[in-house]
């Protein structure tokens, strides 16, 4: 199991967990479920398109990401945004499958961009994984009390002076950046799996942010290396593993009521509204009496 040639598999998909963990905990706060699906999928045909012209994968994948987001922020202005998704997800897999077609290798080249080759990661490939996903971890660290408010309590957000629009465009870029990355190495299923699961369960153990926040990272880690070490044993996909035992995660604290509801996020927040309003932006640490 930890032999030398299973060694990046660990590697890369850590690093991937503390990114997915971070970024999927305001996923699922902000309910865009439906982005984190679709985004990965936008990054389709950048891959379709740089197996047929023979650039570096990672640049197509990253590059129509990007233009998912762009997609979604344009699209969102003429009507819902779940619509604006829904196009999004429909045109460029049909952009994709029309690129892949132009390839010589149609089959190995969907597989291998749809279901990722974690067990065929080449160590090239472990230092800008791991930069990406610490940069996107940094990054998310760095703005989560205003992204935490932006993504509770919009309208509080904006009487505390952040501009939605930003914070809007911060969160679809830094998901872009972490299903880019993932694509090639989990592929789609596994990587919205551990932006999902993981960040789900964790606010039905705390509602507290921060801990909800820690707990997140901390069961996609324990996640990926359940399904790889259960995938080692067992010769079955790692996909399939990922998948179950994030579903049952979440099943068995949702359905066992043993667990409080993480509605106490947007509670804490609305005990604070007061305090902010008169005098302390989100990120003071210091009350408005002083």
């Amino acid at each position: 199991m930890f032999a030398n040639y299973m060694l990046p598999t660990w590697i890369a998909a850590s690093f991937l967990a503390l990114a997915a963990g971070a970024i999927g905990y305001f996923t699922v706060i902000r309910r865009s479920v439906f982005a984190a699906h679709a985004l990965p999928l936008s990054a389709f045909p950048g891959g379709a398109a740089a197996v047929l012209t023979g650039i570096d994968p990672m640049i197509g994948l990253l590059g129509f990401a990007f233009l998912g987001v762009v997609f979604v922020q344009q699209s969102s202005r003429l009507g819902p945004k779940d619509l604006a998704i829904g196009l999004l997800l429909s045109s460029f897999l049909a952009l994709g499958a029309l690129l892949l077609s132009l390839t010589g290798a149609y089959a190995p080249a969907v597989y291998a961009l749809l279901f990722g080759e974690v067990l065929g990661i080449p160590h090239r490939e472990l230092l800008p994984t791991a930069a990406v996903s610490l940069l996107v971890l940094a990054v998310t660290v760095l703005s989560f009390r205003p992204l935490l408010l932006q993504s509770a309590a919009a309208d509080l957000a904006t009487i505390c002076g952040i501009n939605r629009a930003g914070m809007e465009w911060l969160f679809l870029g830094l998901l872009a950046i972490v299903t880019a990355t993932a694509l090639p190495v989990v592929g789609t299923p596994l990587g919205f799996t551990l932006l999902v699961a993981p960040a789900a369960a964790a606010q039905r153990l705390s509602a507290h942010p921060a801990r909800a926040f820690l707990i997140s990272i901390a069961l996609a880690e324990l996640l990926v290396w359940s399904a790889i070490a259960l995938s080692y044993w067992s010769n079955w996909p790692l996909g399939f593993f990922v998948g179950t035992l994030g579903a049952v995660l979440f099943v068995v604290l949702r359905g066992g009521g043993l667990l409080p509801s993480p509605s106490g996020i947007r509670a804490r927040l609305s005990r604070r509204e007061t305090s902010w309003h008169h005098g302390a932006g989100p990120n003071s640490g210091t009350r408005p009496d002083g």
